[in-house]
């Protein structure tokens, strides 16, 4: 075994080089501020986002989104993912270290009495092989860079997850709760056109109206009673959605959310941060950075390649015809042997996979710098639609409360006999559409704020990543999210792929 040593001895100072180009983490480019941020007309903190949907002051909204985080199909699936990945991780860390292998083994034979002796004879093995690949040239030291940035980026996945599950749930709330707003603007309209409908036949019975007037007044109700089943089957999906997003059956949540609400409040001040901030934040950033550095650490993967791999490899056992011999140092056997190999022609192709890797890794490059704007496009758009939507609603609240006065002094009147009926419909249907209407913009401005924070990367945190054992179908995997991934720090080092400079 001495020579075995004298082997490792040569090769353990050569294990300092690692051949392909190392990455370097940079943060990407970016605008000092928002260029519609002051559109908003709502003053600005750079408080925490992690659980924004808190600002809205909707109980019931909060305690949905934490069941969602425990129990959501989609975020198991993802942190299936992750356990997956660092196993992998894992069996990268373990190809890197020798391989022990032990053997005991025993054998009775008897021979040909017509060629030999005819003796039976015992035999008896016991052992241990040892084999090692050194890596000299960095190669599987690569390939565990690339598995922890893999994991990572997965981690960071795992984080949009979230952040895609919570605006989700909490934009279907939003829904719900409009649909029944609006459902309880269509029934009290019809309460009003029945009541019309009712005093146009007493007048036309009077002689003071002609049935012209009674089927318009008809046609009024029986249209807006056309606009309720579809409300309701809206109202019936926004409901089911949620209950998957749960993890639940359809119609699960029917008792907890058939009472109708207001929509939830409009926070004083949005958490809006800096650009430089949101893209930190964001895990669909991150994931793109990380995959630019596994695919970085692949290409000294492959380029290891090109460079001689060695093998040693060592046995140490014991032969003997009786298992009490086994000891002794009669039965000793051993074995040292090592192994030098160099592809010399392979027809281009380690070049053609390494150019081939050099390719991958450029357009995870590419595809980071695009997250990167598309991540700075969705807080722009979002900005703007949350100003407009706001302004629109400000202007649909005047027009209601217009039309409301409109249609009751319509009422009055035609009741008192000085207009006809037609300028009580046409009032009537204004102020239907007018409240709907603003129903409407008043759910799309708390839509267009979730869009913002999930824009702003919001809706993650270390806590929200580690399932709670609550709710039966829930994963276990309590305690294995919150480690970092423990080739973090190989993961970063290294040369210059440089995003948005």
């Amino acid at each position: 075994m001495k020579s075995l040593s004298r082997i490792f001895l040569l090769v353990v100072p050569l294990f300092g080089c690692a051949v392909g180009p190392d990455y370097v983490k940079r943060d990407p480019a970016a605008p000092a501020a928002w260029a519609n941020a002051a559109a908003i007309n709502t003053k600005q903190n750079t408080g925490d986002i992690s659980r924004w949907w808190q600002r809205l002051n909707d109980p019931l909204l909060t305690e949905l989104i934490d069941e969602a985080l425990r129990n959501s199909p989609d975020l198991r699936s993802a942190q299936a993912k992750l356990r997956e990945s660092r196993a992998r991780l894992d069996l990268a860390d373990g190809a890197l270290w020798p391989t022990l292998k032990g053997s005991l083994s025993a054998s009775r034979s008897k021979g040909s009495a017509a060629t030999g002796s005819g003796a039976t004879g015992n035999l008896y093995n016991a052992g241990f092989d040892a084999s090692w690949e050194p890596d000299v040239f960095g190669g599987q030291r690569r390939a565990i860079e690339a598995a922890a940035a893999d994991a990572d980026a997965t981690l960071a996945n795992l984080h949009n997850t979230q952040v895609s599950l919570c605006g989700e749930v909490a934009l279907n709330y939003v829904q719900l709760r409009s649909y029944q707003i609006r459902l309880d603007i269509a029934r009290n309209n019809l309460a009003a056109q029945r009541e019309t409908l009712q005093i146009t036949e007493w007048r036309e019975q009077a002689g003071l109206v002609t049935a012209l007037e009674v089927e318009q007044a008809r046609a009024n109700l029986q249209q807006t009673l056309a606009g309720v089943p579809a409300l309701n089957t809206s109202l019936t999906k926004a409901e089911n959605r949620l209950a998957i997003l749960l993890g639940k059956f359809p119609a699960a949540l029917h008792d907890k959310l058939s009472a109708a609400a207001a929509l939830p409040a409009l926070p004083d001040e949005i958490a809006l941060g800096i650009p430089a901030d949101t893209l930190r934040q964001r895990p669909d950033v991150q994931a793109a950075e990380r995959q630019v550095a596994a695919e970085t650490a692949r290409i000294g993967q492959q380029t290891a390649a090109l460079y001689p791999s060695f093998s040693l490899s060592g046995s140490l056992g014991w032969k003997a015809f009786t298992a009490g011999a086994l000891g002794t140092s009669d039965a000793l056997a051993r074995q040292v042997s090592a192994s030098l190999a160099q592809t010399i022609f392979d027809g281009g192709q380690t070049r053609s996979r390494i150019n081939a890797q050099n390719a991958v890794q450029e357009q995870a490059r590419i595809a980071y710098e695009k997250t990167v704007l598309s991540a700075l496009e969705d807080v722009e758009n979002s900005l703007v639609a949350y100003a407009n939507n706001r302004e629109r609603a400000a202007a649909l609240q005047l027009s209601a409360s217009a039309a409301r006065s409109a249609a009751e002094m319509a009422k009055q009147r035609y009741d008192s006999g000085l207009i006809d009926y037609q300028s009580v419909l046409d009032t009537e249907r204004s102020r239907l559409s007018s409240e709907d209407t603003l129903a409407s913009a008043e759910a799309d401005q708390l839509t267009a704020l979730i869009a913002l924070y999930k824009a702003l990367g919001g809706g993650w945190s270390d806590n929200n990543s580690s399932p709670s054992p609550a709710g039966g179908i829930t994963s276990d995997l309590a305690g294995v999210l919150g480690q970092p991934s423990r080739m973090a720090s190989s993961s970063t080092r290294g040369v210059g792929v440089r995003v948005g400079e």
